[in-house]
């Protein structure tokens, strides 16, 4: 199945543009939010296909974000990556419990990123 939108979440401009970039490669239609409350309307209006989500953002973070996304029958089932620079097996571990389906460690490759894309598509 081929994935028709992806919702891309961080905070960080830099980090937002180069995941753009890279998700942009694929021809895949993408969404961006840069928080995580952002992130859980986007879901709900915007339906996309995957996640990729940021951990430490301000207000509501991407574990808070995913879980609630979890929570609405309506978001569920849309996987959510954490892409973050939190790498300890412990983050892993949580971001896991809290619903996600995958972990890109920062600074991560174009590789990584694809990888994920490819896993769900």
């Amino acid at each position: 199945m081929a994935l028709k939108k992806i919702l891309i979440v961080d905070d960080s401009s830099t980090e937002l543009l180069n995941l753009k970039e890279i998700v942009a490669s694929t021809g895949t239609p993408i969404v961006t939010a840069t928080s995580g409350k952002q992130a859980v309307e986007k879901a709900k209006s915007e339906k996309p296909d995957l996640i990729f989500m940021d951990i430490v953002m301000d207000e509501v973070d991407g574990y808070k974000a995913c879980r609630q996304l979890r929570e609405d029958e309506d978001t569920n089932n849309i996987p959510v990556i954490f892409v973050s620079s939190k790498h300890q097996r412990a983050d892993k571990i949580w971001a896991e419990k809290q619903g996600g389906r995958g972990f890109v460690t920062k600074p991560y490759e174009k590789e990584d990123i694809l990888e994920q894309i490819n896993i769900f598509s």
